[in-house]
């Protein structure tokens, strides 16, 4: 896959109306968090299955010269979600469709009004609202074009959403699932869109749009009320980092897997691999991963319950300390409990060097499933991440905020040089970014060859079932041998290139403002450049 070069501003997404719609903001003299604002409406719209504005979003936000800012934009459990009231009704287990998976407030429009205070306050941010929201509006009102993701994942899990709340009116074709080149029109997201643009994103919360979708949450019974939604404000965080000897890493912080994504990269970057490609890129990627994964699940949850600090861990003491216990020659046997997740990712850099790595999700495919009529918002399930056992780390309760997979990152290299990157895929989100940060910071690819290499994934993603690391069938046979020899468990999949890896994607910057990028052959987007 060639990679997309740029003296001027980039934006790259895994559906090509969103690069270009952030592209046209930058290209008006707008800077890259304006450009993500209208990348990450219009993706809203024209990419439903994997994202909306009823789920969460982060953001890492770095200016020239300074530290990346964290941007979290996730809603906690609403006010009736309660272990009583699902043991009440029945669940063993938290629900993962239909209105009780509908259970937390979408934060990422919270996301989008932050991101625009930010941007305004670093003399930016000077498009208005309703111009940064415009092609999402137009999609919406007039029509988008079915992808060929959104037509497989419909009809996979067609069962599951058609009797939901909602649903068939906006995302069925004459009460069928949609096909790839249909034209889907969504009128009521198109006014929902349109107001806020005009009287601003607050409206979400504290206005009459707030005020609609909260009327349609209580009429299907969803948990959250109106006062959650009143109450819900986005927040700056310090992310968290740690050093590798090539420069300094970063990633959102909890309640996502962002710490998960730095231990990889911290532990493989202890072990000193010399190939570029090969048996040590894959088993020792795979076993550091298999180390961050048993911290995160310790860890990770809504951060004001935390139970042991997080950051020692990206101390360069643990890091070493713990990089000695990877076997080189030998697996880690592995049952894990893994976490499904649909979700995009994008990155935005302007010529004046402000970038932006940013991550949207509503969770599942579709995520709980139901619309709100009166204002077309698509909720999330994000909140199926919890438990309905009392003792466990993630438990179920009113304003709690959920665990996610989500986790935008960044690089800021010894030479000068600015990564953005990111993919989606739930469990693989840390492992693809790892793999691509692998090969092209620390192997020379070219960011294109990089993302097209041939990718694995270890653990559940995608409601498939299977704890085994798998592979793309690009892999040569002596590598998939040496890995079998060495006790991991594989699958070796019929695709060369499988949605199951991700779409991952990056923007390199160097220290003359020259700018390289790619999006993922796996997705339906690209790059975009001014």
């Amino acid at each position: 896959m060639d990679t997309i070069t740029s003296s001027g501003g980039m934006v790259v997404a895994p559906h090509m109306e969103a690069a270009k719609a952030g592209a046209d903001i930058l290209a008006e003299g707008g800077s890259a968090i304006e450009a993500m604002i209208a990348a990450a409406s219009t993706i809203a719209v024209v990419y439903p299955h994997m994202n909306g504005i009823g789920g969460d979003g982060f953001w890492l936000i770095c200016e020239p010269g300074r530290e990346p800012k964290a941007l979290m934009a996730c809603g906690p459990s609403g006010s009736n979600a309660t272990l009583s009231a699902y043991h009440d009704a029945g669940h063993g287990q938290m629900p993962t469709r239909g209105p009780m998976a509908a259970l937390t407030v979408p934060g990422t429009i919270g996301g989008w009004a932050l991101a625009k205070e930010a941007a305004i306050a670093i003399g930016k941010g000077k498009i208005p609202n309703s111009e940064l929201l415009s092609a999402a509006t137009q999609f919406a009102k007039d029509g988008y074009v079915v992808s060929r993701s959104q037509e497989e994942l419909t009809n996979q899990k067609f069962l599951e959403l058609k009797d939901q709340p909602g649903f068939k009116d906006v995302f069925f074709v004459d009460g069928k699932p949609p096909k790839q080149g249909d034209v889907l029109k969504q009128e009521r997201l198109a006014d929902t869109l349109q107001h806020l643009g005009a009287e601003g994103f607050e409206e979400f919360y504290r206005g009459d749009v707030g005020e609609a979708l909260a009327r349609d949450l209580e009429r299907i019974n969803s948990p959250v009320l109106r006062r959650d939604l009143e109450q819900f404000e986005a927040r700056f965080k310090d992310p968290l980092k740690t050093s590798l000897k090539c420069g300094t890493v970063y990633n959102a912080p909890l309640p996502t897997q962002g710490l998960a994504s730095l231990l990889i990269l911290g532990l493989y970057d202890r072990l000193s691999v010399q190939q570029r490609e090969g048996f040590d890129l894959v088993h020792g990627l795979v076993e550091a991963t298999k180390r961050a994964f048993l911290v995160r699940d310790r860890v990770v949850t809504d951060p004001a319950r935390v139970p042991e600090p997080v950051r020692p861990f990206l101390n360069a003491d643990w890091l070493d300390e713990e990089a000695t216990k990877i076997d080189m020659k030998r697996a880690l046997p592995w049952p894990h409990e893994a976490k499904p997740g649909d979700t995009i990712w994008m990155g935005a850099v302007d010529k004046d060097g402000v970038a932006v790595s940013f991550i949207q999700s509503i969770y599942w495919e579709f995520g709980s499933g139901c619309v709100s009529p009166q204002t077309g918002v698509l909720m999330q399930n994000r909140g199926a991440s919890f438990s309905l056992h009392p003792d466990a780390l993630n438990v179920l309760e009113p304003g709690r905020v959920p665990f996610h997979t989500l986790n935008p990152a960044m690089a800021k290299l010894n030479d000068g040089r600015l990564v953005t990157y990111g993919t989606m895929g739930g469990e693989g989100q840390p492992q693809t970014q790892a793999a691509i940060f692998a090969r092209h910071v620390l192997n020379g690819m070219p960011v294109g060859e990089a993302i097209d290499a041939p990718r694995w994934l270890l653990g559940r993603t995608w409601g498939d079932e299977t704890t085994a690391l798998r592979l793309e069938n690009r892999f040569d046979p002596d590598v998939v041998k040496a890995l079998e020899r060495a006790g991991h468990e594989l699958v070796q999949l019929d695709e060369a290139y499988s949605d199951t890896m991700g779409h991952a994607g990056m923007i390199v910057r160097n220290d003359k403002g020259g700018l390289e990028g790619a999006h993922d052959p796996r997705a339906d987007g690209g790059a975009a450049v001014t």
